[in-house]
């Protein structure tokens, strides 16, 4: 009876360990960024695939925190957004910005295994410090990205970008108000990350501000940070990378006062195979 007995415990607990085993092999890592807005967009776009849940409530303030179901058994790892596409080979998926993940070599269009929809609230904006809204230079270069040419360029070149224009009514990109004459000779800087805003900056609205000679200043920056920093101090313009919920955290959190004056695109964020090739790994 005790060999009996015996037995049975050590067939539980061989059981009790293979379910273990077997739980943890399906343990799955999904990086997401680490800035506030990013992390809870990410969060929001793995909730609405069914790969986790989060509390009702939970919006663009939701963090890891706010998982109330984990069916896939996912461990959340944040991580700084430029650095994520680098860190694929070490995850099993990741939730990368679009612009990085096209600077990666990665096509969102066809690359991403998940996807916001084009109608994300997470448009991509041009901002300057308050106050300077309604300079002739900003107003100039504010009409040029709502251009026709700038729409059609994300026609154009939007799969392999990752970005969907968003401006309703694209012009011939002038302003009728501004005095182009007294703009001739100025330089208006904007500070971008590389893709895609600093490609449609130099290679349509440079040329559009050109005809009117104006000189347009790019200057690129691969971190979220700095960009509102050096236009809060004066030192440049504008800048064109982030949206309205990131620019909004960050000037409560800094105590910067830099302001949205248009919204041009909008990069649908999506997750990407890492270690595992795609979904089917997770969903088993």
């Amino acid at each position: 009876m005790k060999k009996l007995i015996s037995l049975l415990l050590v067939l539980v607990f061989a059981a009790s360990l293979t379910v273990a085993c077997t739980a943890q092999a399906k343990a799955f890592t999904i990086a997401v960024p680490n800035d506030t807005t990013n992390e809870a967009r990410a969060l929001l776009l793995l909730d609405a695939n069914g790969i986790i849940k989060l509390k009702d409530g939970a919006g663009m303030t939701a963090t890891k925190l706010d998982i109330v179901e984990n069916p896939y058994n996912v461990t959340i790892e944040e991580i700084e957004a430029a650095q994520l596409p680098s860190m694929l080979k070490d995850v099993d998926y990741a939730v990368i910005n679009s612009n990085y993940a096209a600077g990666a070599g990665l096509n969102p269009g066809k690359d991403a295994l998940i996807r916001e929809g084009a109608e994300s609230p997470y448009a991509n904006i041009l901002a300057v410090k308050a106050g300077n809204e309604n300079e002739p230079k900003i107003l100039a270069l504010k009409a040029a990205l709502e251009s026709q040419a700038v729409a059609d360029y994300f026609l154009a070149h939007g799969s392999e970008l990752g970005a969907v224009g968003t401006v309703a009514n694209p012009t011939d990109g002038y302003d009728a108000s501004i005095d182009y004459d007294a703009l001739n000779g100025v330089t208006v800087s904007v500070a971008a990350t590389p893709t895609p805003h600093a490609l449609v900056l130099n290679e349509v609205v440079k040329g559009i501000l050109a005809a009117k000679g104006i000189t347009l200043e790019v200057v690129e920056f691969t971190d979220y940070v700095q960009p509102n920093n050096v236009v809060d101090s004066g030192e440049i313009d504008a800048n064109y990378f982030q949206h309205v919920p990131y620019l909004d955290d960050f000037n409560a959190q800094n105590g910067t006062n830099v302001v949205s004056v248009a919204a041009i695109h909008v990069e649908p964020l999506g997750m990407y195979a890492g270690k595992q090739s795609s979904l089917d790994a997770l969903k088993k």
